[in-house]
Parts: structure tokens; C-alpha cells; sequence
């Protein structure tokens, strides 16, 4: 398994990642591309310690920006929403 703090890149946190927390106990993260399901699942199962029930990822493509005169696209990510069991949190959102 490859370092579990090169899988998980960031915490996204938005509004709507807040409603999901609150009312689904899931939590969203921006993960690296190349990571498939298992590999975030027990990255954050080992930093967080806590039980994952499931994971669904995706794709984001970058938007087009403008840079003064030049215009380039902003790089594809990808993002990871992490439900947990029941009764687990993740400390690092609470009070958010």
C-alpha cells in the first residue's frame, strides 16, 4: 500500500460537504488520480481510525482560465466522498 498522506491529498470543505457530514456522516476529501476505492477507503481508515462503510469517487475536470491574456485549462482532480459507520467521526471537521 503506498503512504497513506499521498493518497489523501486535502479536506474539501463546502457547503454542501457540511450537509453531507451533518446529515450522512460523509465527509469528502481530494485524493490523488491515480488512487482507486480500496486505496482511499484504508487511507482513512489508518490516518483517522475509524470504520469506512462505503466510498464513491470522482473525476472533477479542470475549468478554462484566464491568466492576463492567455487562456490555460486548470488541472483535472479527483474527489473521494467517505461515508463512515455509524458512530464514527472524523475529529478534524468537528466545530467546522
Amino acid at each position: 500500500m503506498r503512504d497513506p498522506k499521498q493518497i489523501i491529498k486535502k479536506a474539501l470543505l463546502t457547503e454542501k460537504g457540511n450537509q453531507l457530514r451533518q446529515d450522512r456522516n460523509e465527509y469528502v476529501f481530494l485524493v490523488d488520480r491515480d488512487s482507486n476505492k480500496v486505496e482511499v477507503r484504508q487511507a482513512i481508515e489508518h490516518l483517522f481510525k475509524v470504520k469506512v462503510k462505503e466510498v464513491h469517487t470522482m473525476v472533477q475536470h479542470g475549468k478554462i482560465k484566464t491568466f492576463g491574456r492567455y487562456k490555460g485549462p486548470k488541472p483535472d482532480w479527483k474527489k473521494a466522498v467517505v461515508r463512515l459507520a455509524k458512530d464514527n467521526k472524523i475529529e478534524l471537521f468537528e466545530g467546522v
